[in-house]
């Protein structure tokens, strides 16, 4: 869907798409079992300390999305060892869970092509972000700029479909593409499109999969920080 309201498609089944250059979206990638082994574990991330936060912008507005970090703590706009806007615990370890999946579905999403994409070839994770949409919860357009590399971005949805926006390099505006992200959906984007801009427009409630057990929609970003953790 690129802005008609109909998801382009459909009516043919949803296979690989590449919205833009350097963008990929394999839709059901995470089978039932993997997302049901995702919820669990997004479950126990998100207990503090070091937990699930609500995290308040420097212009004083709140994000409706609730978020926990791991292996670095995100917060507007850098990193940090410790949940600097909330508890000043440690952050938790980036899980070798996420780790095996990441360096897969970049993989498996560029195949041959991974020397061409910056950082593809050897890439290495560091960092995730879990965000937990409620019914409601939207992300407004931004850029992922706070990396000191250009490796690609994993992004797995769990839960609630959703309208995700992934727009061009130089502005919030137009030309974008919007893509429906069902629960096991990966996009990677990295390439010319990693600092594009892109959000979320609007979650579907009621989408998910019941057997998930999960209120909304949780998304989770994988990156590489290019931080050095000895210092």
């Amino acid at each position: 869907m690129s802005g008609s309201g109909v998801f382009a498609g459909e009516l043919f089944g949803r296979g690989r798409e590449e919205p833009g250059p350097g963008a990929v979206l394999l839709p059901g990638w995470l089978d039932a079992e993997q997302q049901r082994e995702l919820v669990a574990a997004c479950r126990e991330w998100a207990r503090p300390p070091a937990g699930m936060r609500t995290v308040t912008l420097p212009t004083g507005g709140v994000m409706s999305v609730r978020t926990v970090c791991l292996g670095w703590h995100w917060y507007p706009y850098g990193y940090a060892r410790t949940v600097v806007d909330g508890d000043g615990a440690p952050v938790k370890p980036f899980p070798p869970l996420l780790d095996g999946l990441a360096r897969r579905a970049v993989a498996e999403a560029y195949g041959e092509r991974a020397g061409e994409i910056a950082g593809a070839a050897g890439y290495a994770p560091d960092v995730a972000l879990v965000n937990h949409y409620p019914h409601g919860a939207k992300m407004g357009l931004h850029r992922d700029r706070e990396e000191r590399v250009d490796a690609p971005v994993v992004s797995l949805s769990l839960g609630d479909s959703c309208v995700f926006r992934l727009g061009n390099t130089a502005t919030r505006t137009r030309p974008w593409t919007d893509l429906e992200l069902r629960s096991g959906d990966l996009l990677v984007f990295g390439g010319e499109l990693r600092f594009a801009y892109h959000g979320v427009v609007r979650t579907l409630p009621g989408t998910a999969d019941p057997d998930l057990g999960l209120v909304g929609r949780l998304n989770i970003t994988v990156r590489q920080s290019g931080l050095d953790r000895s210092r």
